[in-house]
């Protein structure tokens, strides 16, 4: 492939997959996303690779580094931070080469939002609270669908992740409160999961903001709620003795 997208993960530089560290090692050019992607990520580039960031560029711009690039025989390496399908903005950079018949690959990453389940040591799945996980953003800037308003989606009380919005928090709760969530539903937020400044703050869909706002917390920071945070909960039947399955026999 001339080209691949990698996840560089949430941040921990050991949470890059071992594919994404090999190619990022054997760049010749690589594009990362400013600020999102951890720094220390670049000391893994060979000597002598080409190093740009993108939160100075424009779409055209990055293309047209890519295609150079891969006009003299080079490999280019797009670094996106968390997975690249998450608000990665990648679809059309995709699209773009496809137009110009250049290939690529996508190497997918930890996304920050299992670092952040990760920082609160939760399982966003548990058996009797939730079995459905939401991962959503507050409009703002970019809009969203009609029915992927944020009040429509928290009606389902599932657990859900909301990229992108905590500078926008009080917008937030009270969107969740329209969709149904009570006031005492807890939430959390972590600032910068698996990074060594990592931050974690916790409350309930009636106090957070203030607790956020306090904080001075306005990115780069994943929102979770849902009852998984503080619930009782059903053992997973997985593991219960009178449970069989295609490895196991039920215990009399």
């Amino acid at each position: 492939m001339d080209i691949s997208f990698v996840g560089a993960g949430p941040g921990d530089v050991e949470l890059i997959t071992v594919k994404g560290q090999r190619l990022v090692g054997e760049a010749d050019v690589i594009i990362y996303a400013g600020s999102l992607v951890n720094p220390a990520l670049l000391a893994l580039a060979k000597q002598g690779a080409a190093i740009y960031n993108s939160a100075s560029m424009t779409l055209d711009e990055v293309i047209e580094t890519m295609e150079k690039a891969v006009a003299v025989g080079k490999k280019v390496v797009r670094l996106h931070t968390g997975d690249p399908s998450i608000y990665g903005a990648i679809q059309e950079q995709m699209d773009a080469l496809e137009k110009k018949k250049i290939t690529y690959d996508v190497v997918p990453g930890v996304s920050s939002f299992l670092a952040t389940a990760a920082a609160l040591k939760c399982e966003y799945t548990l058996p009797d609270v939730s079995q459905t996980v939401i991962i959503t953003r507050l409009e703002g800037r970019t809009p969203v669908p009609e029915k992927e308003k944020l009040a429509l989606l928290a009606s389902h009380n599932a657990t859900m992740c909301i990229f992108l919005s905590v500078h926008m928090i009080q917008n937030v709760m009270n969107e969740l409160i329209d969709g149904g969530y009570t006031p005492d539903t807890p939430v959390a937020i972590v600032q910068k999961a698996s990074w060594p400044e990592q931050k974690i703050f916790r409350g309930t869909i009636e106090t957070i903001a203030a607790i956020v706002t306090d904080a001075k917390i306005d990115r780069t920071a994943m929102i979770v709620v849902g009852r998984c945070l503080d619930s009782d909960y059903a053992l997973s039947r997985l593991y219960a003795p009178e449970f069989t399955h295609m490895y196991r026999e039920a215990s009399k």
